[in-house]
């Protein structure tokens, strides 16, 4: 069966995701973490073989290296595809950590998988999310003292072993002082499911999508109905990037399942009217 192709982003951002296969390690000292790193920066800020400076390949926001998986926001250059782009650093690791650790067979699990970022505020909540992965993961207490994240590049307070991010480009965006406060600031329980699963027929269950109406829309799902037309199209658009299901939602809010299709339409073309 012929693979589903990937949801094109309309901004040309994307949450990346890569995982060891079986859910292995794929980060086994830090030599490794600096090597992707390295890998991150090459395609950041590629040179010839004179050292001048060369287009991107790949405009990096922010990432997290965790022992068994990668999180990247990251922004896709017109004449490099996401995909090459990351077939290219997933090559070169797999390469490495298999010549390293005399490792037979893939690495990672799969193709990478990706989400499209067409707004602001799903940007926002996405370099919370990655930035507070390794607290959520329990690796440590707090984002500063995870190593292995780009939050060193954000807080220049902190050593960083590597610059791979376009942090001007952000801060240009969000001031610092705004940025810091929501990474700082724990997310909702239900948003930490935020995350890729590699069993495409598991959904998000019902107590999942009504505890996030209500955390982060504010709103009750049997309420979203009620509102008027553009507030509840923005709504259901941000819940259904979240992961409910078209079926689902028009269950649960009682809005028929062709306007909740239409808005999901006119969504990934940045187009709110229905």
């Amino acid at each position: 069966m012929a693979r589903k192709a990937r949801e094109a982003s309309y901004s040309g951002i994307y949450h990346v995701m890569l995982r060891g296969v079986n859910r292995q390690d794929i980060f086994e000292s830090d030599k490794d973490y600096l090597k992707y790193l390295d890998l991150l920066r090459r395609a950041a800020f590629p040179r010839d073989e004179h050292n001048k400076p060369l287009p991107p390949n790949l405009v990096i926001f922010a990432y997290c290296l965790m022992p068994n998986h990668v999180h990247l926001l990251v922004r896709e250059q017109a004449k490099v595809p996401i995909s090459d782009a990351m077939k290219s650093i997933s090559v070169a690791y797999a390469y490495y950590f298999n010549q390293k650790y005399e490792h037979l067979g893939h690495l990672f699990q799969d193709r990478f998988r990706s989400e499209t970022v067409n707004d602001m505020e799903y940007f926002i909540t996405l370099l919370r999310y990655i930035h507070q992965n390794p607290v959520a993961g329990m690796i440590c207490s707090d984002v500063n003292h995870y190593r292995w994240s780009s939050w060193c590049e954000y807080n220049t307070t902190l050593p960083c072993d590597v610059h791979v991010c376009s942090v001007s480009s952000v801060l240009e965006k969000i001031p610092y002082k705004e940025l810091e406060g929501y990474v700082y600031d724990p997310m909702p329980k239900a948003q930490k499911i935020l995350d890729f699963n590699n069993d495409t027929s598991t959904r998000l269950s019902d107590d999942i999508i009504r505890d996030f109406a209500e955390c982060e829309c504010g709103v009750k799902i049997t309420d979203i109905q009620k509102l008027e037309k553009e507030k509840r199209n923005a709504l259901l658009l941000k819940i259904l990037k979240f992961g409910a299901g078209l079926r689902q939602l028009a269950r649960m809010t009682g809005v028929s399942r062709r306007v909740i299709e239409r808005i999901k339409e006119k969504g990934a073309k940045g187009d709110g009217s229905v």
